[in-house]
């Protein structure tokens, strides 16, 4: 049986190309299509993928293709429709931002679909940046023209998607609300550390891709007012603006390897997370995975991954006071280090690895 696996594109190092990376070691020999890869840009996971069989769309060929897929978004179509996957039996797509899926194959072939979600630009989401003054003001009426032609894309792709696989019970919502499409709820894979000794150190962390809708800005600010050290991680688009905001409790971490990661979880007071709409959150779990309790937005993912008053805490507005209320509150509290782990282990690699391949073993 002829395996490929499709996804959006391999600039970046996050939740989804966590997914990505166990579905490679699942299907080692599968290659892997994306529309753009930038190995220099992964950092220290590029390793990750060094056996992996990695062919990118002619786009990826431009120069700055990684900066000019957001406002080329429009190319899309025409992007996937250039691949040849005809050849294969089975097709895995593993889509979130660029419908990366509802591709032409040969008869008798089937194609499941890992959604992470429907493209959170073309149905209200909060995305990336907040674009503001004339120049948001032309951004939008761009949008509008150009997301109404791809919304009827993402539509008319999803049909030809045979089954699909929802990260979350908040995206499987999703997919009914926009594609009209049943799916089946698989949670991401987290890998469990061997061993855990957590230990508040003083600090609290929060991190990951430094966009618009993860609300770093709003986290910073809280605690500037608390007055408390907060730690971040990781790079984006929007990492000088932060840093703007940002006063001297405040310490930018910039890109870190796993190990390290498993280390700041470990030694830090609570995982900060601040997404309105986060699809399902895999450093919640994470953190969790290594005693670390979270404080959280009420709403999206988090309400999948986080357990009220004993693996971290909710705030129910995203502004200062209740992102501060909830701090206070948090630290009036004790969680056990074990509940924690225990919760964690719902998510963990191996079962996502035994669901996996069996939903697909049963739809062959």
């Amino acid at each position: 049986m002829k395996v490929a696996i499709v996804h959006d594109y391999l600039i970046d190092f996050g939740g989804a190309e966590r997914v990505l990376l166990v579905l490679h070691e699942i299907y080692p020999k599968a290659p892997i299509y994306v529309s753009i890869y930038r190995p220099e840009l992964l950092g220290k996971f590029k390793a990750r993928f060094k056996n992996a069989k990695i062919i990118q769309s002619w786009f990826g060929y431009i120069p700055f293709a990684q900066k000019l897929i957001s406002p080329l978004r429009f190319l899309l179509p025409l992007i996937w429709k250039s691949l040849n996957l005809k050849k294969y039996d089975l097709i895995i797509s593993s889509s979130s931002w660029a419908i990366a899926r509802g591709f032409e194959k040969k008869k008798g072939a089937i194609e499941i679909c890992y959604c992470h979600t429907p493209p959170r630009y073309l149905y209200g989401y909060e995305t990336s940046r907040r674009f503001t003054g004339f120049f948001g003001k032309f951004v939008s009426i761009y949008a509008a023209i150009v997301n109404h032609f791809m919304r009827m894309y993402d539509f008319n792709a999803a049909q030809k998607v045979d089954y699909f696989i929802a990260n979350s019970e908040e995206v499987k919502q999703r997919i009914e609300k926009f594609y009209r499409k049943d799916s089946l709820v698989i949670y991401p894979p987290v890998e469990l550390p061997e061993k855990v000794n957590h230990t508040s150190n003083g600090y609290y962390l929060t991190g990951g891709r430094m966009t618009a809708a993860k609300n770093f800005d709003l986290i910073i600010k809280t605690f500037n007012l608390l007055k408390l050290p907060l730690k971040i991680y990781g790079d984006g688009v929007l990492k000088d603006e932060l840093e703007d905001v940002a006063k001297d409790n405040v310490e930018f971490l910039g890109k870190v390897s796993d190990e390290e990661l498993m280390n700041l979880y470990q030694n830090a007071n609570a995982f900060i997370l601040a997404q309105k709409d986060e699809d399902f959150g895999i450093t919640s779990v994470e953190a969790q995975s290594c005693g670390c309790p979270v404080i959280a937005f009420e709403g999206g993912g988090y309400l999948e991954s986080v357990v009220e008053g004993k693996t971290g805490v909710f705030f129910d507005e995203l502004t200062a006071e209740s992102l501060m209320d909830a701090v206070k509150k948090f630290r009036k509290m004790k969680f056990k280090l074990e509940d924690c782990i225990l919760n964690a282990k719902k998510f963990r690699k191996g079962k996502f690895n035994l669901e996996i391949t069996r939903y697909i073993k049963n739809r062959l």
